[in-house]
């Protein structure tokens, strides 16, 4: 089925081909019809399934609807998204804003970290939907900014993440603030004990459940591996891989805040230029790099777990994991950046021995075993040499980062 042959207004349909949509993917197939009928919605999807197009087109099809009856005059918030991150809302907004063009539906993205009187401003001059972080979203509506009586939609994206981050109790508050009468839609990557029990205080006994979920969690766009390489060696090959593939497009994950500042001076140090992106990057600052790595003006990205969610970025052509990550759950996250949409992408994790049980790990949740990269004892040698630029300096750098003991798994 097409898109065109929706029950849809004629401006939607026209944005979302102009988007490249011309069929639903598996989630927005599913999701799209019990949207439109007013229904409750617990959805479980993998990442760069098309999620938040499966909410955004039926929400805006529907208040552009209720636009040509309302007699109010102005904007009135008739739908709420939560999101955990400020990326992630961010592009959640431009989502809402491209499929409606032209409808007069407004969708506005207010977030923490940067003064809220800009926020208040835009808040002011009206709006259809707000699209927020759990923390700003009860701030501005505590302090009498943001008026919810006539909220209809509740939408909660990787919720499972919002939960993880300790934003529970905010949730749990803002929806008191809203009319019991509302539709909710509970969106999340993953369903576990503390997911359902979130879940099914928010949503109606007869929600409709939702689970795209294959056999293996990672995209079968992605071709992933791992590299066994020890921890000191790991900038040498990621120096070749850059160099390799010049041109390509790398966003790298590294454990901690400090690991990417160090990382990415290492590789300044043999003349390849980066960005990161972690909690200690300011919001301005966030913002230019992430639209300099969007525009290619700098094509190489080093980020820390905050930026596995949320980033939609196109044209990542390689992940790297250059840390193996600690949940397990973030590696499907973080290779997830790549090969999104009907694009191809290639995902390699660095790891060094005392890393192999988080691998261990990994598999157990995704019960599907990562395929081994052969490097051979030459290989491996000419790497390490060839990378070297005759100075010893870089061992002293990374050996700055306090190195965390690895959990082993019990059995």
């Amino acid at each position: 089925m097409k898109f065109e042959e929706y029950r849809l207004s004629k401006e939607v349909k026209r944005n979302l081909d102009e988007m490249g949509f011309k069929r639903p993917t598996d989630i927005q197939f599913k999701c799209l019809p019990h949207i439109q009928r007013g229904e409750d919605l617990l959805a479980i999807a993998q990442t760069g399934t098309g999620k938040t197009a499966a909410f955004a087109i039926p929400i805006i099809d529907k208040i552009q609807q209720i636009q040509y009856k309302a007699f109010e005059k102005g904007s009135v918030i008739r739908a709420v998204v939560m999101a955990p991150t400020r990326e992630l809302a961010q592009q959640i907004t431009k989502v809402f804003n491209q499929i409606g063009r032209n409808t007069k539906v407004k969708a506005l993205c207010i977030y923490g970290g940067v003064e809220q009187d800009y926020q208040i401003a835009k808040l002011l001059e009206g709006t259809d939907i707000i699209v927020s972080t759990p923390g700003r979203l009860f701030d501005l509506a505590s302090q009498g900014y943001l008026k919810l009586n006539k909220v209809e939609i509740l939408v909660l994206d990787e919720a499972d993440h919002m939960l993880d981050l300790g934003f529970a109790k905010d949730i749990d508050d803002l929806v008191a603030k809203i009319p019991g009468r509302r539709q909710t839609l509970f969106f999340s990557a993953t369903i576990s004990k503390k997911i359902k029990q979130q879940a099914y205080k928010m949503v109606s006994s007869a929600a409709i459940r939702i689970q795209i979920s294959p056999k293996d969690p990672v995209s079968k766009n992605v071709n992933h591996q791992i590299v066994f390489v020890e921890m000191d060696d790991k900038r040498f090959f990621l120096q070749r891989l850059i160099t390799e593939n010049e041109g390509l497009k790398f966003m790298i994950f590294v454990r901690t805040k400090v690991r990417a500042e160090r990382v990415k001076l290492a590789m300044q140090r043999v003349g390849i230029d980066s960005l990161t992106l972690h909690g200690d990057v300011d919001q301005a600052e966030r913002e230019t790099n992430l639209q300099a790595f969007r525009t290619n003006a700098c094509k190489i990205l080093i980020a820390t777990d905050v930026s596995a969610r949320g980033i939609d970025v196109e044209g990542v052509d390689f992940v790297i994991n250059y840390d193996v990550p600690e949940v397990a759950e973030n590696y499907v996250h973080r290779v997830g950046r790549t090969g999104r949409g009907r694009a191809k992408g290639k995902a390699i994790t660095f790891c060094a021995k005392e890393e192999k049980p988080l691998v261990e790990a990994i598999e157990g949740y995704t019960t599907v075993a990562i395929t081994r990269a052969t490097v051979t004892k030459s290989e491996y040698a000419d790497t390490v040499e060839l990378a070297n630029d005759g100075t010893d300096n870089w061992k002293e750098l990374m050996k700055q980062e306090i190195k965390k003991p690895v959990r082993k798994k019990k059995r």
